[in-house]
């Protein structure tokens, strides 16, 4: 067994903050490194993810029911991406909000899992331009090209698009909520048992379907 990933970036953050330390930042081409360094590691990381959005979108495999392979006439195929998948959405921690009933497919859920990898990338960078461009932080550019980074090879879509491993188990669909620190996650986990499905339907609690 592995250790937490939140227990991980935790050793990685303190012992990167002792190695800044020892960084002389103030050498024009030191700091040029290090910032080709966090500029190269979001690169990596936006290719990633474009070959991840690759290979959910190319994933055109049809598969033609056992019943009418046997007839050539009928043109009537399933893309493998299309499968339904249902889940009962926890409400956010503190909302008075019912849990919601959500039914999409295993291509939308991948394309939606995707954008909110996007956005949190993009944020990220955003905020540590400003810190390093308008508040002149430098130490934290080692520890964001490396933690970022790190989490994204440790993610769902990675393993199972890049990786090709396969979705079960911890990698089944839907998956947990990211954890905060130390794991601590914001607002319970998503279920995909039948009995809460069931008791989501006769609450009348959702339903909604997701693009």
């Amino acid at each position: 067994m592995g250790l937490n990933p939140q227990i991980t970036n935790l050793v990685i953050i303190l012992g990167m903050m002792q190695v800044s330390k020892k960084v002389p930042f103030d050498d024009p081409q030191v700091l040029l490194g290090v910032r080709g360094f966090y500029i190269i590691s979001n690169l990596i990381i936006a290719a990633i993810y474009l070959f991840i959005q690759q290979k959910i979108n190319s994933k055109k495999g049809m598969q033609t029911p056992n019943a009418l392979r046997q007839w050539p006439l009928v043109a009537y195929t399933l893309p493998a991406d299309l499968t339904t998948l249902k889940y009962v959405e926890p409400a956010p921690m503190g909302s008075a909000e019912e849990p919601k009933l959500i039914t999409t497919t295993v291509h939308s859920y991948d394309l939606q899992q995707l954008r909110g990898l996007w956005r949190s990338q993009l944020m990220g960078v955003g905020m540590m331009c400003v810190m390093h461009l308008y508040f002149k932080y430098t130490n934290p550019l080692l520890i964001q090209s490396i933690i970022p980074l790190k989490g994204a090879f440790e993610g769902n879509l990675v393993k199972i698009h890049l990786f090709g491993q396969p979705a079960i188990g911890d990698l089944k669909r839907p998956w947990k909520a990211a954890g905060g620190f130390m794991g601590m996650a914001g607002g319970g986990e998503p279920k995909a048992d039948k009995k809460s499905i069931e008791q989501a339907e006769r609450a009348g609690s959702g339903g909604v379907k997701e693009e």
